[in-house]
């Protein structure tokens, strides 16, 4: 039996891995940032009982964690569009430079062709 080799990954799935891992930490924070302020919410209701502040805290987080995973979302489909319009509007304007360029190489083509045919002919 051969023994299986490792193999490296590929930048590409170095980066996807490291953008999954600022993702987790960065919704960890803003879980972190919910909770405190869910708690300093209940804090402002002292007449709460335990298991009510509890809840509220609860209930609070999640409809900010909610939030944010909406707001995420939009965010998400926003820059896919403008990613869309953004290499939409680049082809065209490389397509548009390439038709530029190979009419200047044409143009100068015909102007030498044309310069040396006048010279053939004195």
């Amino acid at each position: 039996m051969r023994p299986v080799r490792a193999t490296a990954p590929t930048a590409r799935q170095t980066a996807a891995d490291i953008n999954r891992i600022e993702g987790y930490l960065l919704l960890q924070a803003e879980r972190g940032e919910a909770e405190a302020q869910a708690e300093a919410f209940a804090a402002r209701m002292p007449w709460l009982t335990a298991g009510q502040r509890e809840e509220v805290v609860r209930l609070y987080t999640a409809d900010r964690m909610a939030l944010t995973r909406r707001v995420l979302h939009g965010l998400t489909e926003r820059c896919a569009e403008l990613r869309e319009e953004y290499t939409a509007r680049y082809l065209q304007l490389r397509r548009r430079v390439l038709a530029r360029a190979t009419l200047a190489l044409l143009l100068g083509g015909a102007l030498v062709t044309g310069a040396c045919f006048l010279d053939g002919l004195r």
